[in-house]
This record gives C-alpha cells, sequence and structure tokens, in this order.
C-alpha cells in the first residue's frame, strides 16, 4: 500500500457552531478559525459582535477571521477598523470585490499600510491575486482566500491556478495563501502539492481525517458489512421462486 503523504499544510477549521470551536481550539492539529455571515446565519447566530466575543474567549491564541458585510467600501472600512480592534489574532476578511464587481484594492491597501492583517476572501482569478499582492503591505501579515473547490465546481483543474496564486505572491513574506471550499479529504494533499500554505475544513470534513492511509481491502470489507447490516435493518425480502421438479 502507498503511504500518503505528511500532512504540511496548516488546516483551519470553517463553520460559526460555538460547541464545535470551542472543541476544536484544543487540538493541535487546528492551527486557526475562519467563519462568514452564511455560516453564521445557518448555525442561528443573530448578534455578530456577541459571537465574535464568545469565539475569541474560546480561541485566545490561534487566528480567527471574521467578515465584513457592508457593501459600500467606506462601511468595509468603518467594520473592518472595528473589527480589527477585537483581537489580537483576528484577521478581518474583506470580500475581493463587492456585489457590483467593484474591486476592494484600494481598501486592501488602505487597511493593509494601517497595519490590520487582513484575510482576503471571494478570490477566484490570478489576475484578483495579483491585484492583491500589489495591494498588501509586505510587512503585514495577510491571508488570500482563494475559492479552489468553487473553480473545480466549474470544471476547472484549481492545481495549477494555486500553484500561480503562490507565485504571485512569493514577494509577499508574511501573506499566505489559502486553499478555500474543499470538496473532498483528497483536496488538502492536493491544496499541499500545490503550495498553499493554509487549507479550510469543516468538521465533517475534519472527521474524515481518520481515514488517511486506510487499507483499502478492510475499506472493501466495512462497505460490504455496511449494506449488509442496512438490509438486514430494514428486513429487506425477495421472494424467490423455487424450480418445481420435472
Amino acid at each position: 500500500m502507498t503511504k500518503p503523504p505528511e500532512l504540511t499544510i496548516k488546516v483551519f477549521a470553517d463553520g460559526a457552531e460555538l460547541d464545535a470551536i470551542a472543541k476544536l481550539a484544543a487540538s493541535p492539529l487546528i492551527k486557526g478559525f475562519t467563519t462568514n455571515p452564511t455560516l453564521m446565519r445557518k448555525a442561528g447566530v443573530a448578534d455578530y459582535r456577541a459571537f465574535a466575543q464568545a469565539v475569541l474567549r474560546a480561541v485566545p491564541d490561534k487566528p480567527v477571521s471574521f467578515e465584513v458585510f457592508a457593501d459600500d467600501f467606506e462601511g468595509m472600512r468603518d467594520q473592518a477598523t472595528e473589527i480589527g480592534r477585537w483581537g489580537r489574532n483576528v484577521n478581518v476578511k474583506i470580500p475581493v470585490t463587492n456585489t457590483g464587481g467593484v474591486s476592494s484594492e484600494p481598501l486592501i491597501r488602505e487597511l493593509s499600510r494601517r497595519g490590520v492583517s487582513l484575510n482576503v476572501t471571494a478570490v477566484f482569478t490570478l489576475e484578483q491575486v495579483q491585484g492583491i499582492a500589489a495591494a498588501l503591505d509586505p510587512a503585514v501579515p495577510a491571508i488570500v482566500s482563494v475559492f479552489a473547490g468553487r473553480i473545480a465546481d466549474t470544471g476547472r483543474d484549481p492545481i495549477p491556478i494555486m500553484r500561480a496564486c503562490k507565485a504571485a505572491l512569493r514577494a509577499l513574506p508574511r501573506a499566505e495563501l489559502l486553499w478555500a471550499s474543499p470538496r473532498e479529504l483528497l483536496n488538502v494533499f492536493h491544496a499541499q502539492e500545490a503550495g498553499a500554505d493554509i487549507i479550510t475544513m469543516t468538521p465533517d470534513m475534519l472527521a474524515k481525517l481518520k481515514g488517511v492511509g486506510k487499507d483499502l481491502t478492510e475499506f472493501s470489507r466495512e462497505t460490504v458489512e455496511m449494506f449488509y447490516r442496512d438490509a438486514q435493518a430494514a428486513a429487506y425480502t425477495i421472494a424467490v421462486p423455487r424450480a418445481t421438479a420435472a
């Protein structure tokens, strides 16, 4: 059996369930956390600030990314300034454009020059990464979140795109490339192969890590056992007519 590659990429947990975040905060595997308004809404978060403060109490010493939700750049600037005050371990997530497709590069440049640690999100193209790279201050930490999983959903191979994105950030020693929206566990190793520094993983995907390197013959047997067990539990029967004697 071929041994799987060693896991060297940083794993950030992605979600908005406070209990899960608190539990994962104690894991040495988890190097940071990300969330977004969509995940927060699905989790029933009603008070953004109160949720963020609870997360930061549970995660005082690992990076945590919180996203602005204004659509105008003045509103984004105000929210980013406030979010940046919430903790030294906070990265402020700024979308690469607003909903009208207008680039956030001027705001990224301003905030980065002010020393705000950013996580530029919803990035899909090499051209966007090149613009972000030109806007970031090389002395200030930053994360560039490229949605490789969603790129793959369009039928494109994200690995060469991510390699090119990594090269575009080469002159920024404090900027990290994040593989966002993975679709399967194999994407962890795809991200690592492409040179990404970080990958986000949901709790469900994190649970699959225990299968890395699993013996495939045993996995086959377990799958057969699952089918058999479920058929028995459902009490399925098939009436088979018996052949009559001639």
